[in-house]
């Protein structure tokens, strides 16, 4: 499991030109299965991703894809955790060491 917290280095009208190609690239790993939720941080600097993947490797390739950072309007934070607790819902995510 990945936290990925991103920083916007640029104005939000900067961001907001470039959201619908960001919202995209959302998508696509939203049906792979990778990404679990995200959204905008408040107040809004930035946004997070609650992701899985099978290495922290392929969470960095999966990154390199994201608009935002192919065109530096901001920075990622990668956490990598290992969840030993969770509800009934979290075990629909099973299956990480797949992706």
């Amino acid at each position: 499991m990945f936290i990925i917290e991103l920083t916007y280095t640029v104005p939000a009208a900067e961001i907001d030109a470039n959201m619908e190609a960001h919202m995209f690239y959302l998508d696509k790993y939203y049906h792979s299965g990778h990404f679990l939720a995200s959204g905008r941080k408040e107040p809004r600097d930035g946004g997070m991703i609650f992701a899985k993947a099978s290495s922290r490797n392929r969470m960095e390739e999966i990154i390199s894809e994201d608009p935002f950072n192919k065109k530096g309007l901001a920075t990622y934070r990668i956490i990598e955790f290992k969840a030993t607790k969770n509800t009934k819902a979290y075990n629909f995510f099973a299956g990480e060491d797949q992706l």
